[in-house]
């Protein structure tokens, strides 16, 4: 009876040993649980940044398309009157002074600028309200060097 009231002794012993060192502290637990909720936020965090930056990209890209493609009817149609003019100089019977050769030479130089800054933009959420506006200047410039040089064009 002695004997299988040490084996008995030394099992609840054996079995409450190992129940302790399978158990954590309070504290530990309480450490681990709260680095597993800031973990669990900072991942939280950066998949809604991810998701907004997603939607904000995707309505730029429309916005980027039909901006483009508006762009591209002005550049085309810009081409189009430089190339008009350019015929009317060579008109017999026309004369043009040496500004007006040079102001045309400086529109399609102006007009070519526009093609090159529209086919190197990269779509970057960052700067495309400032690329919109200063592309948007730009080609105002364009516009009104037009009116001028035919305002004042010499025959």
């Amino acid at each position: 009876m002695i004997k299988k009231t040490i084996y008995i002794l030394a099992i609840t012993v054996l079995i409450g040993g190992f129940s302790l060192l399978g158990c954590k502290s309070n504290t530990k637990e309480k450490e681990d649980a709260i680095e597993n909720v800031q973990d669990a936020n900072e991942d939280l965090q950066e998949v809604e940044a991810n998701q907004t930056a997603d939607e904000i990209t995707k309505a730029n890209d429309e916005e980027w398309q039909t901006f483009k493609s508006e762009s591209n009817k002005t550049i085309i149609a810009n081409d189009n009157r430089i190339m008009e003019l350019k015929k009317a100089m060579n008109k017999p019977g026309t004369t043009f002074d040496a500004s007006y050769t040079k102001g045309i030479d400086e529109l399609q130089e102006k007009n070519t600028k526009l093609k090159k800054r529209i086919l190197n933009y990269e779509n970057n959420q960052t700067d495309w309200e400032s690329f919109k506006r200063e592309f948007n200047s730009d080609a105002d410039v364009v516009k009104e060097a037009f009116k001028d040089l035919t305002s004042n064009k010499k025959k």
